[in-house]
């Protein structure tokens, strides 16, 4: 998956565009949620040697927030590592072009929800979810 396309599929998904905070770092995309700022994915473009893996061309990679016990089953497969210059017991680095496109969106969403401000739960809220199924789940 290349970076232009995960940004679109972030927008299509969620209606989240990148905030490119970083003078000095132009190619850094931070995604946050509209309310809070919080981050919940940080795309950036570092050197391979940076990440302690081959070649010299620079690799597109994105943190997400994980479950730490996922995330310790995920660094050990190819395209995943610890967490570059973020907690690594909380979240985890993807290769973009290592990774299925599905398996990242999948993650991108679930750290989507891992970072969302919890909502204050009312019983009619509560019912109204069960009865649906649903608690605003990313698609």
């Amino acid at each position: 998956m290349d970076r232009q396309a995960l940004i679109q599929r972030i927008f299509d998904t969620l209606s989240v565009e990148p905030d490119y905070p970083w003078f000095d770092a132009p190619d850094a995309a931070v995604f946050r949620h509209a309310e809070s700022r919080k981050w919940f994915a940080l795309l950036m473009r570092v050197s391979p040697r940076s990440l302690r893996l081959p070649g010299d061309a620079p690799v597109d990679i994105l943190n997400v927030k994980c479950d730490p016990i996922l995330a310790g089953s995920l660094r050990q497969r190819p395209g995943f590592l610890p967490a570059y210059h973020m907690n690594k017991d909380q979240w985890i680095s993807i290769v973009l072009d290592a990774v299925p496109e599905d398996e990242v969106l999948s993650l991108v969403c679930a750290s989507f929800e891992l970072t969302q401000k919890p909502k204050p739960r009312t019983r009619r809220a509560a019912r109204s979810r069960a009865s649906t199924n649903q608690e605003g789940e990313c698609p």
